[in-house]
């Protein structure tokens, strides 16, 4: 069984398609998910991974911490550690925590990502094209190739650019790699 903001997040995906007026077959168009996937994320029988969650919301012209927001609860001015959402991708064991999430009035936010060793997420297309996008390492090594350019990254470093074509997050086989992410 999904916990709760999982299943929120399957009844925001029905929900923006149904607005839409797109079948599931228009969205799998659309997004590059089979219409069954795209079936089973709206059921709530699975948990999207990054990269479908990343291919849903280039086909809606959102940003993924647009889309978390929307199932989230309420908004408060501090966000306490124990009160930060946090998403595992079930599949590569990616986890994104939002220290700072989006807000009404607010453009920017803060994200605290982990990605294990040996893990590679690829996204074909931005969610929002030409978002500002900051990337300060904490700890490991990350190799970022944004718009076919590859930055080797590690602890302390940091890369700023505006996404506007595919990117790719890879972890070596030996170190996995901590950092915070502002988008803006």
């Amino acid at each position: 069984m999904l916990d709760t903001l999982s299943e929120r997040l399957a009844d925001r995906l029905r929900e923006l398609r149904q607005a839409r007026g797109w079948s599931l077959d228009q969205l799998a168009a659309q997004s590059g998910l089979s219409r069954a996937t795209l079936s089973r994320l709206e059921k709530g029988e699975v948990s999207p991974t990054a990269q479908s969650l990343g291919h849903l919301c280039a086909a809606f012209g959102l940003p993924m911490s647009r889309l978390l927001m929307m199932v989230e609860e309420t908004f408060d001015r501090k966000v306490p550690y124990e009160r930060q959402p946090e998403w595992t991708d079930p599949e590569t064991g990616f986890t994104r925590r939002s220290v700072s999430p989006p807000a009404p009035g607010l453009s920017g936010e803060v994200l605290e990502c982990h990605l294990p060793p040996g893990t590679a997420i690829a996204y074909d297309a931005p969610p929002k094209p030409g978002q500002e996008h900051h990337l300060v390492m904490l700890d490991g090594a990350l190799t970022l190739t944004v718009d076919g350019t590859p930055h080797e990254l590690s602890a302390g470093d940091g890369l700023r650019f505006h996404l506007s074509g595919p990117n790719r997050f890879e972890t070596g086989p030996q170190r996995g790699a901590r950092y915070m992410l502002v988008l803006i």
